[in-house]
């Protein structure tokens, strides 16, 4: 989804980050620290001159994995990043919708997590930045990185995506990178956006979808090869164990079918972050009684809104 930037509040409060410890601690690593489908997200203020919480809301998955969001009152975007580790490397999916780090302190966040990590397992680990696709929202914040050391930025281009991840025969073929002891399948989905991928996490069953798929507005750009993306994540799930399907927004209110108008800084009544499966097969269904013509589709979990 493209995104307006919008100047943060000047009253905004330059916090770094939030950890909130839901649920039990388990010294299984790959476990679910909380219940995704639980978690209370900050979703923003009624009046944003007065709002009091962090840039940056950081939820441990587990061990290795933390999910992010950016405050709705910094961007009414508030995308979601996730931070996946592994023995030699770290993921970050996405650089947020703020390019300032002064306002949106990303880099110092993301060092500081794995600062943690690294103190705890002695050895240091090669950031790897990536993008779930190519748009504003999802990439504002790359410059953060830029020059890093340690670090390697992806580029955006569906090509550069191609040659970093070793998608030969893109979108077809999908390809494993290795973080060390902990493989994800990159599978290419475009439709949303040309250089669209979806990443697979075999440790925690999430398959991170991006604006591809996400209790929101679905825009399609390229009806045929969306289509087609939807089917071959379909078929990928119908394969592997899928605990949730996680995308990168929340646009959905909790009462079926409903959305938050663009733009909106206040969502206390959101749905629910993660999908399952059987959203996603609906939507496939959904698309195939379309066929060939771009139409909007209102669902339960999610719109249709070809562009």
């Amino acid at each position: 989804m493209a995104s307006n930037h919008r100047n943060p509040s000047k009253s905004l409060p330059r916090l770094t980050f939030l950890v909130l410890a839901l649920g039990a601690c388990t010294t299984t690593r790959n476990r679910p620290a909380v219940e995704l489908e639980r978690v209370a997200w900050l979703h923003g203020a009624a009046t944003c001159a007065g709002n009091a919480d962090p840039a940056i809301q950081v939820i441990r998955y587990n061990d290795r994995t933390w999910i992010l969001r950016q405050n709705k009152c910094l961007n009414y975007e508030a995308p979601f990043l996730f931070l996946l580790v592994g023995e030699q490397k770290a993921l970050l999916l996405d650089t947020g919708a703020t390019p300032d780090s002064s306002t949106f302190p990303l880099y110092r966040t993301v060092r500081h997590l794995l600062q943690g990590w690294e103190a705890a397992h002695g050895r240091k680990l090669e950031l790897v930045v990536a993008h779930t696709h190519n748009h504003g929202d999802h990439r504002a914040a790359d410059e953060q990185f830029r020059g890093r050391p340690n670090v390697h930025l992806v580029g955006l281009e569906a090509p550069d995506v191609q040659h970093f991840f070793g998608l030969e025969a893109w979108p077809v073929q999908s390809a494993i990178f290795e973080l060390g002891r902990r493989p994800l399948e990159i599978i290419p989905i475009p439709g949303h956006q040309a250089a669209s991928i979806a990443v697979y996490d075999a440790a925690t069953r999430l398959l991170f979808t991006g604006d591809t798929v996400y209790p929101g507005r679905l825009y399609v750009q390229d009806w045929p090869a969306f289509r087609a993306s939807i089917q071959r994540l379909v078929t990928f799930a119908a394969h592997h164990k899928v605990a949730y399907v996680v995308g990168n927004h929340i646009e959905m209110s909790r009462t079926p079918g409903v959305d938050y108008p663009t733009g909106t800084t206040f969502q206390p009544d959101e749905h629910p972050l993660p999908l399952h499966v059987a959203d996603l097969q609906r939507l496939n269904r959904h698309l195939h009684a379309l066929g060939d013509q771009p139409t909007r589709q209102v669902d339960d979990a999610f719109i249709i809104d070809p562009k």
